[in-house]
């Protein structure tokens, strides 16, 4: 009986390997995709694309570190795809859809991609490729998802039917913009999602935050996403102001 040639057997560790830059390379479509949206109009869907580059990169970490496949090149990848999904596509957002297109306001867009490299240059000196608790300054896909949303929130009644949308938001915004850019390349500690576990209370509170974070995507993306990330945002320095003056 003749022998059946022996099937190469699949390398699986190659697999686990590619799977984390797997996420960061899908975290670069749906940035790329954000920009060609808000080139065309459509803003909305923009800041949709921004927002599940940031689930996207939430991904590669996590899957990274419990494959234990972690190395200094995805470290490298993940920060360069980073400066495109939460740098440049929320500033092209902000860009088409709010800022006026003539002048000097695409200056303020500059401002905050450059102050996006910078952080994640320095996150790589500081933090890259270790899980931690906090972070020193604000991150750049908090950043770059609160501008990205901005154009979600002002479709809403809450907006639009309240005195919240009488305000400047064309100069507001600009504030927005330059208040994100010294936070992220400030000394400001922000915390970061706790591990789920039903271990710690830790950990029950990382369940909770990522089960309503679904929640807010899923059932009312337009209300949630802007006013929670400004909270973070504030959250973040006032915590940090109050801790200095005690």
């Amino acid at each position: 009986m003749p022998t059946l040639p022996t099937l190469p057997r699949p390398n699986m560790r190659r697999a686990v390997v590619l799977l984390p830059n797997g996420f960061t390379l899908g975290n670069l479509f749906f940035g790329v995709w954000a920009i060609v949206a808000a080139s065309r109009g459509g803003y909305s869907q923009a800041g949709l694309y921004v927002v599940l580059g940031g689930v996207m990169d939430a991904l590669d970490g996590r899957v990274a570190r419990a494959t234990r496949t972690g190395s200094r090149f995805g470290t490298e990848l993940d920060s360069l795809v980073d400066a495109v999904s939460f740098g440049v596509a929320p500033a092209m957002i902000m860009y088409f859809a709010v800022l006026n297109r003539e002048g000097w306001a695409w200056l303020f867009c500059f401002i905050f991609i450059a102050a996006v490299v910078m952080r994640l240059a320095r996150f790589n000196v500081e933090q890259g490729g270790r899980a931690k608790t906090h972070f020193h300054g604000l991150p750049s896909p908090a950043a770059g998802m609160t501008l990205a949303t901005y154009y979600w929130f002002s479709l809403t009644p809450l907006y639009s039917q309240t005195i919240i949308g009488e305000l400047p938001w064309e100069l507001v915004m600009k504030g927005v913009m330059l208040g994100l850019s010294w936070l992220m390349v400030s000394h400001v500690l922000y915390p970061a999602v706790p591990h789920i576990n039903f271990r710690s209370w830790k950990g029950l509170i990382g369940l909770v935050l990522v089960l309503g974070t679904l929640a807010g995507l899923l059932f009312a993306p337009r209300e949630f996403f802007f006013p929670a990330l400004m909270a973070y945002v504030v959250w973040g320095l006032l915590k940090t102001v109050f801790v200095g003056l005690m």
